[in-house]
């Protein structure tokens, strides 16, 4: 497959996806997924648990990001083995670190920050790539740069798309344009979200239903996708080094002035934590850079790639993965239900 027509398919189903989310995501009816009978309440009816959209959205991002990742590495035709182990040793530290991070920076013992989990990875990777090269089989070893580039790409996507989490549920919302400057209004006029619900978390937490807010969501969505498509092609051309740098500034860079555009709680402080982490993990790159800066002459091939994405152990490893995160993430616990049951008399 030609590399050009990848990236300009992917540009389309990007477009088409973000551009559905954002219409419909801001609704009600698009937070609570199912609610399912938990305990009696003493009254005759059930407490229930809610499952959320924002767990369907957040599992698929996590599927994206590790898919692109595997067909990025598969490109390169190295050995399934080493990919696997290293993306799950990866995933192992970084989707606990989402909810232990929030706890330690926002004192909050029921929420997540992929920022957190993505500092977090950036932190660890090369080194546990390079310390699983040391353990494992010399066949089965991944060149680091490569390694790092594809999971600069893969996380770029999985954030992007895992903004429409952050939409459903109502969280990382930005400011009111009412309080903004008056050239930010004017951008943002006929582009602003305006979320509906008392269970979204802009309305309990900020009172801020049906106030037109920046679509910070959407920005983010926009910039981590489409410098997503850049890095996959920059990547299939050979050029790791860039594929890795540029993601990883762009996504981390955006990430830490995106917080000047935000209401909700992010910390004390007029400099938040996660925006000495965004600056600390582009510095943290160029380090990098530095150490493993040994040329590379591996030349991807996007429909390898593809073949190994389409291998029924890889298809099996998405799918627990995904159930995995759904299962974590999309059963809410800052929304209760209550159900009752009963039987339509007219029908029996």
């Amino acid at each position: 497959m030609n590399d050009e027509w990848f990236v300009l398919g992917l540009s389309a189903v990007f477009t088409l996806v973000l551009s559905w989310g954002f219409r419909t995501l801001p609704q009600e009816k698009w937070q609570i997924l199912a609610a399912l009978p938990k305990t009696k309440d003493g009254n005759g009816g059930w407490i229930g648990q809610n499952i959320t959209f924002y767990g369907v959205f957040n599992a698929n991002a996590y599927v994206l990001g590790v898919a692109v990742f595997i067909l990025l590495m598969g490109s390169l035709s190295l050995p399934l083995t080493g990919v696997v182990v290293a993306v799950a040793a990866l995933l192992a530290v970084c989707v606990p670190a989402a909810s232990l991070v929030a706890r330690v920076v926002e004192k909050k013992r029921y929420t997540f920050t992929v920022g957190g989990a993505s500092f977090v990875g950036i932190l660890i990777a090369p080194w546990l790539v390079t310390g699983l090269n040391a353990v494992m089989a010399p066949s089965a070893a991944i060149p680091v740069m490569p390694f790092l580039a594809a999971v600069s790409v893969g996380y770029a996507f999985g954030e992007g798309i895992g903004r429409l989490a952050c939409i459903s549920f109502g969280c990382c919302y930005g400011k009111p344009l009412c309080r903004c400057h008056s050239r930010i209004r004017k951008l943002f006029e006929k582009r602003s979200f305006v979320f509906l619900g008392a269970t979204k978390k802009i309305s309990y937490a900020d009172g801020l239903e049906g106030e037109r807010v920046i679509p910070i969501q959407a920005v983010t969505a926009v910039i981590f996708c489409g410098w997503g498509v850049l890095g996959v092609y920059l990547f299939l051309k050979g050029f790791y080094f860039a594929a890795f740098f540029t993601t990883l500034a762009v996504t981390q860079a955006w990430r830490t002035a995106s917080e000047f555009f935000r209401a909700d709680y992010r910390g004390g402080g007029k400099i938040s934590a996660y925006q000495i982490m965004g600056g600390t993990s582009i510095l943290y790159g160029l380090i990098i850079l530095f150490f493993f800066s040994e040329p590379i002459f591996l030349r991807p091939a996007i429909g390898t790639g593809l073949g190994y994405l389409w291998r029924p152990e890889i298809i099996l490893f998405l799918q627990i993965l995904w159930a995995a995160v759904f299962l974590h993430t999309g059963r809410s616990r800052v929304t209760g239900s209550s159900l009752s049951f009963h039987v339509i008399r007219q029908r029996v």
